[in-house]
């Protein structure tokens, strides 16, 4: 199994929450292959998490913007949404928003700069 095939596993793992049964006959793998796979590029993503994604500096205690300043310390501000989301037909009442819409709520941190930092679907 190369490199691209590993990495497109595992994403498409990541992407779809599919499990590892599905994944064994979709690339004629056995299910051990496709595990122990996916624990490679897992493994080798936390080690470069460091390289990946950067991590968060509090508002400073300075800050004189106004939508930041009552935040400072902070790491971000949170903030609730829905999402528009396309699913099937028979999970649609699931998603369904209390304005009709098929959505789902998600939960967001964002720094004073626009960039996510967290979120959570729920």
């Amino acid at each position: 199994m190369g490199i691209e095939e590993m990495v497109a596993s595992f994403l498409h793992i990541i992407a779809h929450h599919t499990k590892n049964r599905v994944v064994k006959r979709q690339i004629g793998r056995s299910g051990e292959t496709v595990s122990k796979q996916f624990h490679a590029v897992l493994k080798s993503i936390l080690r470069l998490q460091s390289l990946l994604f950067s991590k968060p500096v509090p508002i400073p205690e300075d800050s004189t913007d106004n939508r930041w300043r009552w935040l400072k310390g902070c790491l971000g501000a949170l903030d609730g949404t829905y999402i528009r989301v396309n699913v099937k037909a028979v999970d649609r009442p699931k998603y369904k928003s209390r304005k009709n819409e098929i959505a789902t709520n998600v939960l967001g941190v964002c720094t004073p700069d626009m960039q996510f930092i967290y979120v959570l679907p729920r």
